[in-house]
């Protein structure tokens, strides 16, 4: 089998699922050896199927890297499942509880596999350098309102607002929305009757507003990167579709060469 028919076969839906088959078994099994009861009873045959699913993997690194040479390190997912599956490798993997645990790390490998999931990554990928002007204007926003919390509520609420630190760190619970209420904002509104002047829009701008920016600019950029690859598709169609009408007029041109009386 050429290095190009192997490349083609791995790439096939067959393997492509086959794959995906093994990392969500491999991920059951994962989960299987944080039960106690379950690998004190089946615990060998979990750690076999274990390697067996490993085996597979290396296997399939082992199979690319043939079929692509240096080629397969310019693929960002082939490096990422590279390293992915390099971890468990690595000398006391199967010992280190931290090599061990990072072990679960196998199961991001569907997203490479699996193309919707790939584009949803790739979306987020691109939307980052426009979230990081999002990010730095929240952050403004979360300073702003810190040194205030502080300087307002910190006296009577160190808890939350003596610090810096604590303000920053009670501002995000409260933009998570979590607990914000009963939680913090009540019981600072029984001393301060005056303070949801300050709480209602900094949730206002910061719940509603801001993080909408970042869901709009994750969505705009999937949106780009499914119109990327569907221009990408179309184009490969037109071309292929380009060279079969080129192929069936030279052979009608050759047909009329020798249909020609001499």
């Amino acid at each position: 089998m050429t290095r190009q028919k192997l490349a083609q076969w791995l790439d096939t839906p067959r393997i492509r699922f086959g794959i995906i088959g093994v990392i969500i078994f491999n991920a059951i099994l994962l989960g299987m050896e944080t039960s106690t009861p379950l690998m004190a009873q089946a615990g060998p045959v979990i750690m076999l199927l274990d390697r067996v699913c490993l085996g597979i993997f290396v296997v399939e690194l082992v199979l690319k890297l043939f079929a692509h040479r240096l080629s397969f390190f310019r693929s960002g997912w082939n490096i990422f499942d590279f390293i992915i599956v390099g971890v468990a490798l690595v000398p006391g993997a199967q010992t280190l509880s931290v090599l061990r645990a990072l072990r679960i790390l196998r199961v991001l490998r569907v997203i490479s596999v699996a193309p919707r999931l790939r584009r949803v990554v790739e979306g987020f990928v691109t939307a980052l350098p426009g979230m990081g002007s999002v990010f730095l204007l929240m952050a403004i926003i979360f300073y702003i309102g810190a040194v205030m919390a502080t300087k307002l509520f910190g006296d009577s609420f160190p808890q939350w607002f003596g610090t810096l630190g604590q303000s920053l760190y009670s501002l995000f619970q409260i933009m998570t929305l979590e607990s914000w209420s009963m939680g913090i904002v009540r019981p600072v509104l029984e001393v301060y009757p005056y303070a949801w002047v300050f709480f209602v829009p900094f949730i206002m701008v910061t719940t509603f507003a801001v993080v909408n920016l970042l869901v709009g600019l994750i969505v705009n950029s999937m949106q780009d990167a499914h119109a990327e690859e569907s221009n990408a598709a179309t184009d490969a169609y037109r071309d292929e579709v380009l060279i079969r009408l080129k192929a069936i007029e030279d052979r009608l041109q050759g047909r009329d060469e020798t249909d020609q009386p001499e």
